[in-house]
């Protein structure tokens, strides 16, 4: 009996240790094959012209991803004109943007959290906008994905355990838009992930995911959670144990929760005891950068998660 507790402590201490660690070093993927110019900035971190980038003075609706890697970056809807000579943007896509001391001590660097590419730099102070802060990207460093304008997008909420794996999961998922890690369904006001991890019966670890329902139903994104982790485990999830990774689907209607408890229902005429909670959608909360792309940023494999088809 000793030697089966140590085992499982042992097993217990080396998933959360990875956790706290939430190491961020690249991946060993195929990268965009660049020109001498944008190697010149995205590796040896040189700058381009001020006024000579072709997002500088941009204004079409999408989203700037990562010339490199393809790595999503910044919203158009960040963008603003600082008239500074490069495009400006004054928020990031959590979790995209690493920063670091530049090589001359002063400033501060800003690379792609995914592949380490230089982007620029980021200043704060200047007051140019309500958030105070100006991203400083050069445009060789990007690309610019168009949006569909006639796209239609609804947000739903999943709670499988750790974060990690399901944002993961959720992502290569057909007809998923974005998939962010976060807190919800507790009362404790911009939660931490300390927070979290000790207070008893408080936020569960969420991972809020945006679609368009033109390409996937929510039957289909709700089916797809419970195939993608264990919703007969009532004390955690694999080796994480505790209250925070608890299984819940939280609902944004009553057309949503109908088709949840069908799908339980459904689950436990097959033999799953299905333990999952279905509570009301409330406040959502982002969790950490080092939190956002976990697996992606890091290039490893949840822990605790896989598809495994139930229906």
């Amino acid at each position: 009996m000793k030697k089966l507790f140590c085992l499982i402590f042992i097993v217990f201490l080396i998933s959360c240790t990875e956790k706290h660690t939430a190491s961020q070093s690249m991946n060993n993927q195929k990268y965009n094959k660049l020109t001498k110019k944008e190697e010149n900035i995205i590796i040896h971190k040189g700058t381009e012209p001020p006024f000579s980038g072709k997002y500088n003075d941009f204004s079409k609706k999408g989203t700037y991803t990562c010339k490199q890697c393809g790595a999503k970056l910044y919203r158009s809807n960040d963008k603003f004109n600082s008239s500074c000579g490069w495009p400006s943007f004054d928020d990031e896509i959590p979790g995209a943007i690493k920063k670091q001391t530049d090589a001359d001590g002063r400033r501060t660097e800003i690379l792609c959290a995914n592949c380490g590419a230089h982007l620029g730099h980021v200043f704060t102070g200047e007051n140019l906008t309500p958030k105070n802060i100006r991203h400083c990207v050069n445009s060789l460093s990007m690309n610019f994905v168009p949006a569909m304008e006639t796209q239609k997008t609804v947000t739903a909420y999943f709670a499988g355990g750790c974060f990690w794996g399901v944002e993961y999961l959720f992502e290569k998922k057909n007809g998923v838009i974005s998939a962010e890690s976060g807190y919800m369904g507790g009362k404790t006001e911009n939660p931490s992930y300390e927070d979290v991890c000790a207070k008893k019966k408080d936020h569960l670890e969420t991972v809020k995911v945006i679609y368009n329902p033109e390409k996937i139903s929510y039957k289909e994104l709700a089916k797809y959670f419970f195939e993608i982790h264990n919703p007969t485990q009532f004390n955690g999830q694999g080796p994480d144990i505790g209250e925070q990774y608890l299984s819940a689907i939280f609902y944004n209607n009553d057309e949503e929760k109908n088709t949840a408890e069908k799908l339980i229902e459904t689950l436990k005429q097959k033999g799953y005891k299905v333990i999952t909670k279905l509570i009301p959608a409330d406040k959502f909360w982002p969790a950490e950068n080092y939190h956002q792309n976990y697996y992606k940023k890091k290039g490893g494999q949840p822990y605790c998660h896989f598809y495994q088809k139930k229906f």
